[in-house]
């Protein structure tokens, strides 16, 4: 059985020089998680999210459950996407290496809840009501 491992991104404070047009809509008083790229790197996949806050503060502190999918539909593995903070009203681009995975092997992810969400007034619902998630990729994203 393999473990649940924590994440890290590897750009934490990266940031769009021209966000994509969806990033630009209004997304409502809710967070919006877009899987904009899948490459392979010589250590793994390496996922590129586009994370959008769309409440009216701060998300301090977003990590979420992700559970990994096979192309044939196997669970693959559990993990723990750390996207760190997350301003209101602005996207952030949050990138994640998964070791010994090829990107051509994923099928899906699905994100399986917040195990951390300290967004201040807003309450640790925040990183998980209304959760909006798509996929630029062959990769698909539910949740």
């Amino acid at each position: 059985m393999r473990r649940l491992t924590r994440i890290a991104p590897l750009c934490a404070a990266a940031t769009l020089a021209a966000a994509p047009a969806a990033a630009e809509e209004e997304i409502g008083a809710r967070l919006a998680i877009e899987l904009n790229t899948a490459r392979s790197v010589e250590s793994g996949c390496e996922l590129s999210f586009l994370a959008t806050n769309g409440h009216d503060g701060d998300v301090e502190a977003a990590v979420f459950e992700a559970v990994l999918f096979d192309t044939e539909g196997r669970v693959e593995r559990l993990t723990l996407l750390d996207f760190g903070t997350l301003p209101a009203g602005r996207p952030r681009v949050r990138q994640f290496v998964l070791p010994e995975t090829t990107c051509e092997a994923l099928g899906e992810v699905l994100f399986n809840g917040a195990t951390d969400c300290a967004a201040g007034d807003l309450g640790p619902g925040a990183c998980t009501a209304g959760l909006e998630l798509r996929s630029r990729t062959e990769i698909g994203v539910i949740g």
